[in-house]
């Protein structure tokens, strides 16, 4: 199962671990990056200030519960725009 781990930096300049979202989406042309982290801004309950946060997308085997992560990408406000 494909997921994405969200990550924001706190105010001590370490990273923090917001969530797991799994993707449920089959249709690949509908994932990108900006929505899924329009994704993340509507599902969790805390503030989100989108210079401070990335994703990793992570593979998550459904027998054993084990994360493989993929290689991470940063997302910048101006790209989104």
């Amino acid at each position: 199962m494909i997921a994405y781990e969200f990550y924001c930096l706190d105010p001590k300049k370490q990273y923090e671990l917001i969530g797991v979202l799994p993707e449920r989406r089959t249709n690949p042309a509908r994932i990108n990056k900006e929505s899924i982290l329009n994704w993340a801004k509507n599902f969790f309950y805390k503030p989100l200030d989108i210079n401070n946060i990335f994703f990793i997308k992570v593979t998550i085997d459904e027998n054993t519960g084990r994360v493989f992560r993929h290689n991470p990408f940063f997302l910048i406000k101006k790209k989104i725009q």
